[in-house]
């Protein structure tokens, strides 16, 4: 059985003042390309559907068409969930009419999928609160999902019954996921779990957010979550959420990111991104293969000395998007940026970096390094200021505050 992992689409997300609508059509093309040729069996799309609860009616209508072009007329499974940049009750929406071209939608923690059947011989066996059994047209066994999407404090408190301490919500889930296992999945089919949270290894160092994503881990979102958690009888789990396509664990099965498609901020320069396709049979680990994604344009960082050298860079570097630090004496002239600007088309920012200049405020601008990203600024700010290290607490409001902008 083969099964497509992706997620983070971030459909109708921008960068700066950019559409990235037309490489996201390029791109979703792409997975269907490879979807077809390696004949997978269902794809997983692991949340952040969208990039606002309110997406733009082009995003919805390239959302519906690649999914109904994955779903093969209803001959492959097509499994979507909720991420924290979605809203739940627009994913689960076009329910009854998705599941009739084999397209399942789970929006909150504890959805139900309503068995059916197709023509195709793809079905829906069994299902119960964050569990659905499926069988695929081309095998007598059966697919057995564990779904968890994006939950925050009101829906954990609403759904999971969940307090407010993360050991609680650990032991919560814990027990959710080994009750459904040990119900479920036995070695007569294969067994996934679906998630968009925040996982990690435990004692392992905490794999780093993207630089503009609306933080998970913070007062108010659901807080990180182990891979011990994840039951035995999982073969492989499918996670939603960090934009790096990253492996958190290897036991007690692969606990994988799939990262994002595209490379959505400049934190994300010079990322390869990927899908990632599992072959499984019940009772084994699967066989994972990673599959670039090359249709996308790449994001670049530049920091120059001068306008020659920048110049000469962008023209070897055409098909990027880029931001471009300029080392200057003084500020860019507007014939200089007009230089540039004419290098290259897809220059998305210019940050001049004075290495001199007269005044407080040169000597201050000196001392800045513009290669670091806005939270590790953040920081050196704060610390300047204030003469600590700012808390876990002060900079995740300081990325939802980033966040919150990016979508305005």
């Amino acid at each position: 059985m083969k099964i497509l992992h992706t997620s983070d689409w971030h459909l109708g997300k921008r960068l700066e003042n950019l559409s990235r609508l037309e490489e996201q059509k390029d791109v979703l093309k792409e997975i269907c390309e490879i979807s077809e040729s390696e004949q997978v069996d269902a794809v997983i799309i692991a949340g952040d559907l969208f990039d606002t609860y309110n997406p733009s009616a082009e995003a919805v209508d390239l959302f519906y068409k690649t999914l109904k072009k994955l779903a093969n007329n209803g001959t492959r499974a097509v499994i979507a969930i909720a991420g924290n940049h979605d809203s739940p009750d627009r994913i689960e929406a076009p329910d009854p009419l998705a599941r009739e071209c084999g397209i399942l939608f789970a929006g909150y923690p504890n959805a139900v999928i309503p068995p059916f059947e197709l023509e195709s011989g793809l079905k829906v066996t069994h299902s119960e609160e964050g569990f659905a059994e499926l069988i695929l047209p081309r095998y007598s066994y059966p697919l057995r999902l564990v779904l968890t999407p994006y939950a925050n404090e009101f829906r954990l408190k609403a759904y999971l019954g969940h307090e407010d301490s993360e050991e609680e919500l650990r032991k919560l889930l814990n027990e959710r996921w080994s009750n459904l296992a040990q119900t479920y999945c036995d070695n007569k089919g294969t067994n996934i779990l679906i998630s968009h949270l925040y996982l990690a290894m435990n004692g392992g160092a905490l794999p780093e957010e993207p630089e503009d994503e609306k933080p998970i881990l913070h007062v108010g979102g659901a807080q990180v979550i182990y891979s011990e958690n994840i039951p035995h009888q999982i073969q492989y789990a499918a996670l939603g959420h960090l934009h790096r396509k990253q492996t958190i664990d290897t036991k007690p099965c692969p606990v994988i990111y799939s990262g994002s498609p595209l490379s959505y901020s400049f934190a994300e320069a010079n990322q390869e991104k990927y899908v990632i396709v599992i072959d499984v049979e019940p009772g084994k680990l699967p066989i994972i293969s990673n599959h670039i994604l090359t249709k996308a344009k790449r994001l670049l960082r530049k920091r120059a000395e001068s306008v020659v050298e920048a110049v000469e860079w962008l023209q070897n570097n055409q098909q990027a998007l880029i931001e471009l630090t300029m080392v200057t004496e003084t500020y860019l002239t507007a014939e200089e940026r007009k230089t540039l600007n004419n290098a290259h088309t897809g220059i998305i920012t210019i940050i001049p970096d004075l290495k001199k200049g007269d005044g407080d405020q040169a000597s201050i601008r000196k001392t800045i390094d513009l290669s670091k990203g806005m939270e590790e600024l953040f920081s050196d700010y704060f610390r300047d200021e204030k003469g600590q290290e700012p808390n876990i607490r002060i900079l995740n409001l300081f990325k939802e505050i980033l966040a919150e902008e990016g979508e305005e």
